[in-house]
């Protein structure tokens, strides 16, 4: 069972699906002793980031997240927006992120906009410079699905799980403890994204 937060950000269906076709039962959260009695958890997203911190902050869900997460050390999963939520902070709506990892979320930057177009939208390779229990079977250079006109240009190399270019370098994935984050979109990524999630559930082919 795992459990995917819902903060009223962004289609949790598909999610729910991507899990559901692994075999894995579902629970989506609203209230914060769900997220504090969760064995893992997903934080999933797609929106504003000022708009997204406002309502964990508003429905109690912040508090809870972080005593799940950083006391409890129940497994999260962010995914797109929810990444950058474990950030410290964005450049969209500029404020305070959950500050999980040591990096912050700013505007993608391209030097060609003819070429390269904002928002990033569609297929892009992930290259990951380390090897992880997360990439296996993942070679370097699979296909996975983003949309997203924010991400993170820069982080510690040891939070760093893979990266991708589209016009200049981004940081596709992060990894940290028990905290991990994916820009791009698994469960829209076909066999690839379903053998990252099955990865993170620690499932055997």
């Amino acid at each position: 069972m795992i459990t995917i937060v819902d903060y009223q950000m962004g289609n949790l269906h598909s999610v729910k699906r991507a899990f559901n076709r692994l075999g894995v039962d579902v629970n989506i959260a609203t209230t914060p002793s769900e997220i504090l009695s969760a064995k893992k958890l997903i934080l999933p997203g797609v929106g504003h980031f000022g708009k997204a911190m406002q309502h964990l902050k508003e429905t109690g869900l912040l508090d809870a997240l972080n005593e799940a997460v950083l006391v409890k050390k129940t497994p999260v999963l962010g995914i797109c927006l929810g990444m950058q939520l474990m950030t410290k902070g964005s450049d969209e709506g500029g404020v305070e992120g959950l500050g999980w990892f040591n990096c912050a979320t700013e505007r993608l930057v391209v030097d060609d906009l003819i070429a390269f177009k904002i928002p990033h939208v569609g297929w892009n390779t992930i290259e990951h410079p380390n090897s992880d229990t997360l990439l296996d079977q993942v070679p370097s250079g699979s296909e996975v699905y983003f949309v997203h006109s924010y991400g993170v240009l820069d982080a510690p190399e040891d939070e760093v799980l893979t990266k991708t270019v589209y016009g200049n370098t981004f940081v596709s994935a992060l990894k940290k403890d028990n905290i991990v984050g994916m820009q791009f979109h698994p469960e829209k990524s076909h066999d690839v994204g379903l053998m990252l999630l099955r990865n993170w559930l620690g499932l055997k082919l």
